[in-house]
C-alpha cells in the first residue's frame, strides 16, 4: 500500500503539470495564475510546519491550532487570488459584450 506521504509527493507532478500547461497557454488571468502558484506557497509553508508540530510538540499539524491556523493562511491568500482573478476576467468579458 502506498503511504500518504508517498501520495502526496506524487501529486505534485500532476499540480506541476497543470501549472506548465495553464502557464503556457496564456488563457489563464493573471491573478488567478499567481494564485494557483500560490498554492505551492502552502504546500511549502505547510511541509516544515508538520516536521517542527511533530518535533516540538509530538503532534500532527492539524491538533496544533496556531501553527495549522498560519499555514492555512496561504491557503485562504491563493484561494482569494484566484477567485478575485475569474471576477476580473468575467467583469472583463461582460463589459466587452456591452459595447
Amino acid at each position: 500500500m502506498i503511504s500518504k506521504e508517498t501520495l502526496f509527493a506524487l501529486s505534485l507532478f500532476p499540480y506541476l503539470g497543470f501549472l506548465w500547461f495553464i502557464t503556457r497557454s496564456q488563457q489563464m488571468p493573471k491573478l488567478a495564475l499567481y494564485g494557483f502558484y500560490g498554492t505551492l506557497v502552502f504546500v511549502a509553508v505547510t511541509i516544515p510546519a508538520g516536521i517542527y508540530a511533530k518535533l516540538q510538540y509530538g503532534e500532527q499539524l492539524a491538533n496544533i491550532d496556531w501553527l495549522h491556523g498560519s499555514a492555512e493562511v496561504f491557503l485562504t491568500l491563493t484561494n482569494i487570488l484566484i477567485v478575485l482573478g475569474f471576477r476580473e476576467a468575467i467583469a472583463k468579458l461582460e463589459a466587452g459584450n456591452k459595447e
